[in-house]
């Protein structure tokens, strides 16, 4: 299933948490029909990282993820790993966005797109 790469948009559900919880990848309705199957209980995003990357797995096989009502991939290992890389948080209505690429059947290497890979200034 290695096929064209597609983009995501980074989600937080406004808490903000130091944590990493309440953050994710958002995706277009069209994306996520076209790269992901309603069969699937769930997806491994293989984040890269300076040393390689790490795997975390996602639920996907949650009703909201398919009526359009949470279109967003949430694991608290994804909020982690914005922080790690100095994006999170961000200024409103500025989220970094992100390259997803279909590696295997419901598998998807993801890396930051290079015009958004500055660190955002923290907020306070």
């Amino acid at each position: 299933m290695t096929g064209p790469a597609f983009s995501a948009t980074a989600w937080n559900n406004g808490r903000r948490h130091a944590s990493g919880a309440g953050y994710g990848l958002q995706l277009s309705v069209a994306d996520r029909d076209r790269f992901f199957r309603t069969d699937w209980r769930s997806v491994t995003l293989r984040l890269v990282t300076d040393s390689g990357f790490i795997d975390v797995e996602v639920n996907c096989s949650k009703e909201s993820f398919w009526n359009g009502t949470c279109r967003e991939l949430i694991a608290r290992d994804i909020g982690r790993w914005f922080f790690d890389l100095g994006l999170a948080p961000w200024p409103n209505e500025r989220p970094p966005l992100f390259e997803l690429s279909p590696i295997k059947p419901a598998v998807f290497r993801v890396e930051p797109l290079e015009s958004r890979l500055e660190p955002v200034p923290q907020l306070d």
